[in-house]
């Protein structure tokens, strides 16, 4: 029997209005996402949605809201997570379970009143069908026509005045996609008529050459006979206060004003690109003077494993050919990302993580030593180069400061967020570790450079996520500038440490020296937050969105509080740009087709006694790795126990891509025994390209394994092999 109410008939589309338009809209003022043109586009999905579900059948309406309402939820956790929105290969990974509980932080939901409000709104709906009375019929045929206006709104304002913001403050995710397939459809049609008369030249001499033609600060050369890189995670260049004043810049906190003080006694280069998110991808631009991946695709670090030339060319590896003893030390293992692989592959004559460090963390962090503890390490480690004749050169890395961040109790209590709260105590740290070096007499015979690997970014800051900084401190410090001007980048690092002990530079480094001044400006490119950013030199930016759509601005430099907006640009112009970051992605390799990787060589390994998550517990390196459409992957594992406790220990191999887990058809690992090695193979077939692809290979337990071998060959599918899997199974009974 059906309740009698006034408002009963306008149930369905009272709770539908709550999902779909009242829910996106509070929960982008919550999130911080407010933005004129984010909030029309959820006016327009979203009463899209409303006009077209609200008489439609239960069994066809709630389906849709439901992935409707994952969709939103994925999208909240992904920009929160890794400050970005999905794209369209992510979509199967937003159903996941494992996504929406952030497996990798380990900490649930970081959004549960989000989902808890989706998850109500969703029962509402369905009390609503299963009371409400009949709705009356809406005679208005222009009503429909209200959300393409909003669309069509929204397409006119970011035509007219294309805006800097954040594309999830622009758009919310349905939108997006179909924004994405409009374009891209586009870009098909276009392709289908172009003749090819007007096909433009790829020309990247001008990103990939040497340039030592600038005139030198140091004629002749510092007098340095070490050098250490300070490599800090994840901090942006805005935290340096002279670089903010130099590039006049909006934002004014001040999280760092200990390393502040040391940039006023240093050399800081304000306009410092970097070219791409993740560490590896960093460090291999740092120290092998070359451009990282401007994509998602297989990092050069680990394609560098299959070139025995390219690095012999990397920073370590020139430097331990000239005498220096080379190291590498970060805190956290170093497994993840194979860097207990790469460096060494680099040149590092020692290469230590996690392991090394004896004395004690001041707290329990995931993914390795905190910051303090870290740089107490570091300086002892320091002490002990120091006490051989021999000139060195070390790298260090630390880890505090990456997500979910490390920050005893009193700083979480004086700081907004514990990203904050982190960057403060690595603040407190690296002073305390400056101040160290100077007792020990380092910084007068030592080349010290203090930089960042990446950037977490900055709300509402132009430009963060590509923001880097630069500090030199050097014996001859009267003789370099306070500030360095001009446009700089991690691609400068190596030509730039090499031309400062005036050794030779090898020609397939790229990127001008920091010791030099230049009378004219450079090329330069980076990728990150899933923009695609070049600079000609001449004052103009350019960058391009994950629509192929160029905007072009007038600015002297890279790194700018604000630009003057010059216009835009699609079509055979936009792909220029994408070809040009292809052919600099193509430096070591052509294709990934035919490559093996060996991620693990009798290594032994100490088991854990409790698994975190799946990445700071991971036994092996194996990860982001991109699998071309049409291949097949061969992976072959094998592993003896050295040492362990009890009856043996069940080890697991998971496989991820972005992050996210992803089923395949891997054999399950038979329990690892004292005399009972593993041994096995297995493969599997990538019909579709895969992007960001990991192995996870876990064990939990107490005592020493060996991982005998790790290795994974990628080939082309066979022709017949591509056939068959494309003939359905009863086709194929026949053809047989």
């Amino acid at each position: 029997m059906r309740l009698s109410s006034r408002w009963l008939p306008y149930a369905v589309t009272l709770s539908l209005a709550l999902l779909l338009l009242v829910l996106p809209l509070a929960s982008r003022l919550a999130l911080g996402w407010s933005d004129p043109r984010g909030y029309l586009s959820d006016l327009a999905i979203g009463g899209g949605l409303l006009l077209l579900l609200r008489r439609r059948p239960f069994w066809l309406a709630l389906p849709v809201l439901m992935v409707w309402a994952l969709l939103t939820l994925g999208c909240a956790e992904l920009v929160s997570a890794v400050g970005r929105m999905p794209e369209p290969s992510d979509l199967h990974y937003l159903t996941d379970a494992q996504f929406l509980s952030q497996s990798t932080e380990g900490g649930g939901l970081s959004q549960p009143l989000l989902g808890l409000l989706l998850g109500l709104g969703l029962l509402l709906y369905l009390l609503a069908v299963r009371f409400g009375a009949p709705e009356p019929a809406i005679h208005s045929r222009y009503l429909l026509a209200l959300p393409l206006l909003l669309l069509a709104g929204h397409s006119t304002a970011e035509y007219l005045r294309p805006s800097e913001a954040d594309e999830w403050r622009q758009f919310n995710l349905p939108h997006k996609l179909l924004a994405s397939a409009v374009n891209a459809g586009q870009q098909r049609l276009e392709a289908w008529n172009d003749d090819g008369s007007a096909d433009l030249p790829v020309d990247i001499a001008g990103l990939s050459k040497l340039d030592l033609s600038g005139t030198p600060l140091l004629p002749a050369g510092g007098k340095a006979r070490n050098v250490l890189l300070i490599t800090l995670e994840g901090i942006p260049g805005a935290y340096i206060e002279a670089n903010r004043q130099a590039l006049h810049s909006s934002y004014q906190q001040a999280l760092m004003p200990k390393l502040s003080r040391w940039a006023e006694r240093a050399m800081t280069t304000p306009d410092y690109v970097l070219h791409s998110h993740q560490t590896i991808r960093g460090l291999y631009a740092m120290l092998c003077g070359d451009y990282s991946k401007l994509d998602s695709g297989t990092p050069k670090g680990v394609e560098l494993l299959n070139d025995k030339l390219r690095n012999q060319q990397c920073l370590p590896a020139q430097l331990q050919s000239r005498g220096f003893r080379t190291h590498f030390l970060q805190g956290a293992a170093l497994q993840f990302m194979a860097k207990d692989k790469i460096m060494p592959h680099m040149g590092f004559t020692h290469t230590r993580g996690r392991d090394w460090f004896r004395n004690k963390p001041q707290l329990e962090f995931a993914w390795g030593m905190d910051d303090k503890a870290y740089f107490e390490g570091a300086l002892t480690y320091v002490r002990q180069l120091r006490q051989h004749k021999q000139p060195w050169m070390l790298t260090l890395l630390t880890v505090g400061t990456h997500q979910p961040y490390a920050a005893p109790e009193d700083y979480l209590a004086r700081f907004d967020s514990p990203k904050q709260a982190a960057v403060a105590y690595m603040d407190d740290a690296v002073d305390s570790f400056l101040s160290g070096l100077e007792k020990q007499g380092v910084l007068k015979d030592t080349l010290v450079i203090i930089t960042s690997d990446e950037s977490h970014g900055i709300e509402d800051v132009r430009l963060a996520s590509a923001w880097g900084f630069n500090l030199v401190l050097a014996p001859e410090q009267a003789q370099l500038p306070a500030v360095k001007n001009g446009v700089y980048g991690h691609v400068d690092l190596t030509a730039s440490v090499l031309d400062y002990f005036a050794l030779p530079v090898p020609a397939n480094i790229a990127g001008r020296s920091l010791f030099r001044d230049y009378a004219n400006g450079r090329e330069i490119m980076s990728y990150t937050n899933g923009v695609l950013r070049q600079h000609d030199g001449k004052g103009e930016f350019t960058e391009c969105n994950f629509q192929h759509v160029c905007r072009r601005y007038a600015s002297d430099g890279f790194i700018a509080d604000s630009a003057r907006y010059l216009g835009r640009f699609s079509g055979k112009k936009a792909h220029l740009v994408a070809k040009r970051a292809a052919l600099l992605d193509q430096s070591l390799l052509s294709g990934q087709l035919g490559q093996q990787y060996q991620f693990a060589k009798r290594d032994r390994v100490k088991l854990s006694e409790k698994i975190s998550d799946d990445w700071t517990a991971n036994l092996v390196g194996a990860q982001y790795l991109e699998l071309p459409q049409n291949s097949q992957t061969t992976v072959h594992l094998k592993i003896r126990a050295l040492n362990l406790a009890g009856k043996g220990v069940q080890l697991q191999l998971k496989t991820k891509e972005f992050d996210r887990d992803v089923l395949l058809p891997l054999p399950e690992l038979p329990l690892l025994t004292r005399g009972k090695p593993i041994d096995l193979s297995f493969s599997f077939d990538n019909l579709e390209a895969r992007k960001a692809f990991s192995f996870h290979l876990l064990g939990q337990g107490r005592g020493l394994i060996e991982i005998t071998d790790f290795s994974v060959a990628t080939e082309p599918l066979q022709p017949e092999h591509e056939l068959a899997l494309a003939v359905p199974e009863e086709e194929s009974e026949l053809l047989h």
